[in-house]
């Protein structure tokens, strides 16, 4: 991308659920054992970045994964979810809860959007929100790069958003997965380091 047709003002960084349930060692996956190295260092590798937006004007979005409350409390929890994820229960991923909630390090976001499935489009209002601010451009980071990454970076690009995802700002459970994640994203849209789009949004 070229920094002479770079507007911060219609450009978002869009967060994919970092939330406190996927990240946080009291969070519903912390509490389960399922952690990653690599995706517990992605709010700090981030944070730069996002303080370089704010000063130029541009967006930070967070897409929440939520597991809506049914009768109880009980929350709805998908067939393939539930397989692949049993430790899942009550109160975790609520909406509004702190477990849902965008890791502290990095509030406040500008716009936040609740999703139920992978893609941060599917059934939202993310697309109604992008487009009353104007947004036309959108840097992906977040987890896993596998699934919320690649599932909202292909619904954007379908959708005509400029999409670049940020291939050391996104993590999946093994650098395997994320790096054919990587590969295939190139063909949907441009990919770039954090250290490249901060220096975009600080005009250097």
């Amino acid at each position: 991308m070229a920094a002479t047709t770079f507007d911060p003002t219609t450009t978002a960084v869009l967060i994919v659920d970092l939330q406190n349930d996927f990240l946080d060692p009291k969070g519903a996956y912390g509490r389960a054992g399922q952690t990653s190295a690599a995706i517990a260092a992605l709010p700090e590798r981030l944070l730069p970045l996002l303080n370089a937006v704010r000063t130029a004007g541009g967006w930070v979005v967070s897409t929440q994964f939520t597991l809506v409350p049914g009768k109880g409390g009980e929350p709805f929890i998908s067939t393939h979810l539930k397989q692949l994820r049993p430790f899942l229960t009550k109160g975790d991923f609520a909406p509004a809860s702190w477990g849902n909630s965008l890791v502290d390090s990095l509030q406040p976001a500008d716009i936040t959007v609740e999703k139920v499935a992978y893609s941060a489009f599917y059934q939202t209002r993310m697309e109604f929100a992008l487009s009353r601010a104007g947004i036309n451009t959108l840097f992906v980071c977040g987890i896993v790069t596998n699934g919320g990454v690649a599932s909202t970076v292909r619904d954007a690009h379908v959708r005509d958003f400029n999409t670049i995802t940020l291939h050391d700002g996104c993590a999946a459970f093994s650098p395997e997965t994320h790096d054919i994640a990587i590969k295939a994203l190139q063909t949907v849209g441009g990919t770039m380091s954090i250290a490249e789009a901060q220096a975009l949004f600080s005009g250097s």
